[in-house]
């Protein structure tokens, strides 16, 4: 019966979204009044208050971005995407998740990372995709299979991770065409985008990449290689084009900072044509890592305020993976709200998290989602009261080689298996340095929402 009531709804909100197209401005204030019903634990209720609110003013920032996906965005891309992520993605997983939460006592997340691949054609400095070269891959009927797994505890939202997941780009498109009902993304170094590649997401109409960029052409040819930053322009020119949605990821970290957080650099991303934005700070994570490009306390401080700024002024939506934890109860990781399945099928709590004590090839998503390791994230989270200080590696060291021990997880990288207290500590001083800054940020907030 379940089913058939989620067939029903999905009928009548696909109707709904397409009556959008009519006439916007009239019609997306009133979509969101009829979509919000189905919000019955009122657990979006502030974006769609905030929504609303930006609707009212067409000054607003984030009114310009919602026109601008009817003015940028290939009309039959954005119906699609509207429908696989509104209504399959947001709307009708959710009482499918709650009711599997409940009858297991496990998180069941939103998404989940894909490696199809661990090979990459770029050689990034500080990145341990690199270091497993073209030895690991899962088989298209393995993604497949994980994909159908998915969905049957209510996830519609996949994004390929790597390694460079475009190496398999003909597998991707495949994913995308036969599961037509969910949305796809990847992290990509946007090199091997052309123009037949271009064409396959037209045809398919739910893929959307997130291209990886330092900062400009300098911070950026630094750690992925020259010719890498006019590579990336390329891509997004020839996307821009041909009027499909994509977004770009960035790592900031000691040298970069100042450039990711500049004006100058999002009003060029913008410009280009990106609609989201992903921020992640620097993980010093396998045998490659490189400790000095930790964001310094200040450093992360500063992302901090202007991601806040450009969120009230730029028409693009951001999110910053570390410095949002108050938005989203602070990590977000092991199945919470994503989990994360490597090139050799063991399933990690994060992407940056090299521990497992399940295989893909060997107990199935469901059961994953119940092993210890998952059960002591879902046990410990939050990690910290302050949930600007969401991370157990990087903001808590000591609070993941806890789980992991707990757990009797086993280090992933299969070249050289790295001992989780001694990457803990390579994490120590940066915590250090960024509690007492956190600590004031988080005094603050908790004041001014009390005002």
């Amino acid at each position: 019966m379940g089913r058939v009531k989620e067939k029903i709804e999905a009928f009548s909100l696909k109707r709904v979204i397409s009556y959008l197209d009519k006439d916007p401005d009239e019609n997306i204030p009133k979509v969101i009044d009829w979509v919000e019903k189905f919000d019955r634990d009122h657990e979006y209720a502030t974006p769609y208050r905030l929504a609303k609110e930006a609707l009212r003013d067409p000054e607003n920032n984030w009114n310009k971005l919602m026109k601008s996906l009817y003015s940028d965005i290939d009309e039959g891309v954005r119906k699609k995407l509207f429908e696989n992520f509104i209504i399959n993605a947001l709307i009708l997983r959710n009482e499918r998740r709650k009711e599997i939460e409940k009858k297991y006592n496990c998180n069941v997340p939103w998404t989940l990372l894909l490696d199809p691949t661990s090979a990459c054609n770029l050689h990034c400095t500080g990145c341990w995709a690199a270091e497993y070269g073209d030895t690991l891959s899962l088989s298209f009927e393995a993604l497949d299979d994980i994909i159908h797994q998915a969905k049957e505890i209510g996830m519609h939202m996949f994004i390929f991770t790597g390694g460079e997941p475009l190496v398999r780009k003909k597998d991707v498109i495949r994913l995308c065409e036969k599961h037509n009902d969910c949305v796809f993304s990847a992290f990509t170094n946007g090199t091997l985008i052309d123009e037949a590649f271009a064409d396959e997401m037209l045809r398919v109409k739910n893929f959307i990449p997130a291209i990886s960029v330092e900062g400009f052409e300098e911070e950026t040819d630094m750690r992925r290689g020259k010719g890498t930053y006019g590579a990336v322009i390329r891509a997004m020119d020839l996307l821009r084009e041909k009027k499909l949605p994509f977004g770009f990821s960035a790592c900031y970290h000691r040298k970069n900072t100042d450039v990711i957080a500049s004006e100058a650099y999002f009003d060029e991303m913008i410009a280009k044509g990106c609609k989201f934005a992903w921020i992640f700070t620097y993980m010093p994570v396998g045998k490659d890592a490189v400790p000095d490009l930790i964001a310094t306390a200040e450093q992360r401080e500063t992302m901090y305020r202007q991601i806040r700024k450009f969120r009230k002024e730029k028409p693009i939506f951001t999110m910053d993976f570390w410095n949002d934890g108050e938005y989203v109860g602070g990590c977000i990781a092991g199945g919470r709200c994503y989990l994360h399945i490597n090139a050799a099928g063991d399933i990690e709590p994060c992407a940056f998290i090299h521990y497992a004590d399940s295989n893909i090839k060997e107990k199935t998503l469901l059961e994953a989602l119940q092993s210890p390791l998952f059960m002591q994230y879902r046990k410990n989270q939050p990690f910290n009261e302050n949930l600007l200080r969401p991370c157990p590696l990087l903001d808590n060291p000591g609070r993941l080689a806890e789980m992991v021990k707990e757990s009797g997880a086993n280090s992933t990288d299969f070249q050289h298996p790295e001992d989780v207290t001694e990457l803990s500590e390579r994490c120590v001083e940066a915590a250090n340095l960024w509690a007492p800054v956190a600590d004031k940020l988080w005094e603050t907030r908790q004041k001014n929402k009390n005002l």
